[in-house]
């Protein structure tokens, strides 16, 4: 099965694409990773994207998705994959099309803006270990005291509510093509996302026709 997962920073999508991937044995490819890794290596793809950062442009559609097709061209993803964090707009779905890339489905896990808001202006970092928390769902024990080293806990810049905002403005605009673009292909299927992450899982499984 060949996925591509959507869902608004703080959706939860990232949590969902490893379950997928531990249960189908099919690889999560994060677009970020998969540059990093052709840079690494050398590929000739590689290459070009990093003579395209070295030189602070961005990186092309056409670059990243012939990173892309080498990528999915390993034997990890003979059975399928999971794309994470793209394509992000229309011109990226089309390209991915035109060069042959087949996907089955494409998931969105959706949650409210007012619920993303909370969740993510709640989360709470180690500057020390980087361990994780939140004020409500996952509280220190001692508040501002990292319960893994003692370290001092903090919020990151881009979880603060303005900038968590602004982040969601911007996926709702390039996100709604997307939807629209594999909705007429028949292809989007949205899962509301939940409290709990295993009901959440529970739904996503059930939506693309995973057998728990």
């Amino acid at each position: 099965m060949n996925l591509i997962l959507l869902g608004a920073p703080g959706a939860g999508k990232g949590t969902q694409a490893e379950k997928i991937s531990g249960k189908l044995g099919i690889p999560q490819i994060s677009t970020g990773n998969m540059l990093r890794e052709a840079v690494k290596n050398g590929t000739p793809m590689g290459l070009r994207a990093k003579e395209a950062m070295d030189s602070g442009a961005l990186v092309s559609d056409e670059i990243v998705i012939g990173i892309l097709k080498d990528r999915i061209a390993q034997d990890d993803a003979q059975d399928g994959f999971i794309l994470d964090g793209f394509p992000r707009t229309v011109a990226q779905a089309e390209a991915l099309e035109q060069m042959g890339i087949t996907i089955d489905k494409v998931l969105e896990v959706h949650v409210p803006d007012d619920r993303i808001c909370a969740r993510m202006s709640g989360r709470r970092v180690c500057e020390a270990c980087g361990a994780s928390y939140h004020i409500d769902f996952k509280p220190t024990k001692t508040e501002g005291v990292c319960d893994a080293c003692g370290g001092k806990t903090v919020q990151r810049a881009d979880d603060t509510p303005e900038t968590v905002l602004s982040r969601l403005a911007v996926y709702h605009e390039k996100t709604a093509p997307l939807k629209d673009f594999y909705g007429t292909r028949g292809k989007l299927v949205t899962v509301e996302g939940q409290q709990e992450i295993d009901e959440t899982t529970k739904l996503v499984f059930e939506a693309l026709g995973i057998d728990e």
